[in-house]
């Protein structure tokens, strides 16, 4: 059971150990982009790349969907970003329950969007987690976890995909373990749990009032979704990366103020941060040296 591309290499992973998946659970195909193209979730594509049959449920609670599983009569559910929380219902079907892939080192960041709030958060690093499947929100018990560094310049999505990979390698452990009955699960702490929610479009707002070391780790966070915007006489700009600058700042936080002739720098709540790459309302993404050939921003231009 999973959806979008972080599920991809656990499902090719399986299909390379040669483990007998009798069918896969998507979510269904979805309208996405401009034009509103009816496209298939990246596991669907995968798991008809390998012959594997695909059940796409409207709802888990499809009484066709719950008899559908049932008559497979599984072993084990693998979930690995599936997209939605399993009834009691579903988990009492397989035999020996459901295993899930989490993006993070358990009980830190549980939740639907913890890749980006590692890097918001300006974590040194993350990882990937097996647990065992519960009613609750990625609050199972823990078979194994893997550590993964964050960089400095990884973005959600460079580290999306690194972790995509370590999770595949972790959950092949993760069975194998559990065939030769090594592994011993692991309540985990709740009361150290922490929550990464889902960011939404306007959570890309950048706050100047933070300090330049926030703002940097909190755009490589929200990129490429939703995005690190400000926004300069009513139009949105799209900052892609920067990195902070550590000077004394006296201009309110927003301003830009004086740097090279072709930098933009920015006052923030402490020191001041540079753009590196950027996009206007109606242009394309650009260094800020192209970008400032054609937009003036000269000191005193206030972000908002």
């Amino acid at each position: 059971m999973g959806t979008p591309y972080f599920a991809v290499p656990s499902l090719t992973a399986l299909f390379k150990n040669d483990y007998n998946i009798s069918t896969v659970v998507t979510q269904p195909d979805r309208p996405k982009g401009r034009g509103r193209k009816i496209i298939s979730p990246p596991v669907k594509e995968a798991a008809q790349r390998f012959g594997y049959d695909v059940i796409q449920p409207v709802s888990l609670k499809n009484k066709v969907f719950l008899d559908t599983i049932s008559g497979l009569k599984p072993y084990m559910l693998v979930v690995v970003a599936y997209g939605h929380i399993l009834s009691k219902n579903i988990l009492s079907i397989p035999k020996t329950g459901a295993i899930n892939l989490h993006a993070s080192i358990l009980p830190k960041y549980r939740g639907p969007a913890p890749i980006q709030w590692a890097i918001i958060n300006q974590e040194e690093e993350t990882g990937v987690t097996t647990m065992l499947l519960d009613e609750g929100m990625d609050t199972g018990d823990i078979l194994l976890s893997s550590k993964e560094k964050i960089t400095a310049v990884d973005t959600s999505a460079t580290l999306h995909d690194r972790l995509a990979v370590l999770g595949a390698e972790l959950l092949i452990t993760t069975l194998k373990s559990l065939e030769n009955n090594d592994i011993n699960p692991i309540s985990q702490n709740h009361a150290s749990a922490t929550y990464a929610p889902f960011l939404k479009k306007g959570d890309g707002h950048i706050v100047w009032e933070k300090n330049a070391e926030q703002i940097a780790s909190f755009i490589r966070g929200v990129t490429p979704w939703p995005g690190a915007f400000t926004f300069y006489d009513n139009k949105r700009l799209k900052i892609f990366s920067a990195k902070p600058v550590s000077i004394k700042v006296n201009d309110a936080p927003g301003t830009v103020i004086k740097g090279f002739p072709d930098e933009l720098r920015i006052a923030t709540g402490k020191g001041a941060l540079s753009v590196i790459e950027i996009q206007g309302a109606s242009g394309k993404r650009l260094l800020i040296k192209d970008f400032l050939m054609g937009n003036q921003m000269p000191p005193g231009t206030v972000l908002k």
